[in-house]
């Protein structure tokens, strides 16, 4: 009898100890971006939030994973993602064909517009006045690339984030600042002075990087995409960060 009680404790404890490993080992999802992009990447004290964070997070609910945010330089997430350091990169990231030679990319699940930041007093009044002008830019992003392009490398100067290149042209050491528009009115917002002209530089859509090694989770994450679009939630996200004009 003392026998068969110790194998039945035994087992009992056997299936607990099974019971606590299998909670504490929840699926995680991990995702890179750069936490200086209001409002789609930001602190808010220690944590990040931000369009992109929410929209993270209901795809890892929806996926049935735990979410994690990894901070880094914009231009360490592809290389991040390709590498399997993070399972995805959204940071307000725009599909371009380099990018797509070392990952691929999800639907896209929101549109942006590149956009002009000058003095107030400034004599640049759209994009054909910036010929020969110092163009401040986040390193790395689209908006970098398009510029290098459009008005020779040489008349661009990169910096590590949006807020570093605002606060260069709010210093006179850039004639303007050409950045996506949502972060740029916040900037705007936080520094006297400054415009953004009625202009745009140019449209792109934002989309989810995913390494080419990964083809079931970007399917996955299309999947969940559909539906979020299609519920609403990612429109509801959009509107709770972007007042409409």
């Amino acid at each position: 009898m003392k026998k068969t009680v110790s194998l039945l404790i035994a087992a009992v404890m056997a299936v607990m100890m099974f019971t606590a490993c299998g909670s504490s080992q929840s699926k995680t999802l991990t995702m890179g971006t750069n936490a200086a992009f209001p409002p789609y990447e930001f602190y808010d004290g220690d944590k990040i939030v931000g369009i992109d964070a929410e929209i993270a997070e209901e795809l890892a609910k929806r996926l049935g994973y735990e979410l994690e945010i990894v901070d880094m330089e914009f231009g360490s997430i592809i290389t991040s993602v390709q590498t399997g350091k993070v399972d995805m990169g959204i940071a307000g990231m725009t599909v371009t064909e380099d990018r797509l030679q070392n990952v691929n990319f999800s639907d896209s699940y929101a549109g942006g517009v590149q956009v002009i930041i000058v003095k107030e007093d400034s004599d640049i009044a759209s994009p054909d006045d910036l010929d020969g002008k110092l163009i401040g830019v986040q390193e790395n992003t689209t908006g970098h690339i398009y510029c290098a392009e459009d008005y020779g490398e040489e008349n661009v100067i990169a910096y590590t984030n949006g807020a570093t290149a605002v606060q260069a042209l709010v210093q006179g050491k850039v004639d303007c600042v050409i950045i996506d528009s949502q972060p740029a009115q916040s900037f705007v917002a936080g520094n006297e002075g400054l415009k953004i002209l009625d202009t745009e530089y140019v449209a792109e859509d934002y989309a989810i990087a995913v390494s080419k090694e990964n083809e079931d989770l970007l399917k996955e994450i299309n999947k969940a995409l559909a539906e979020m679009t299609a519920d609403g939630t990612t429109q509801a996200i959009l509107d709770k960060y972007i007042t409409a004009e």
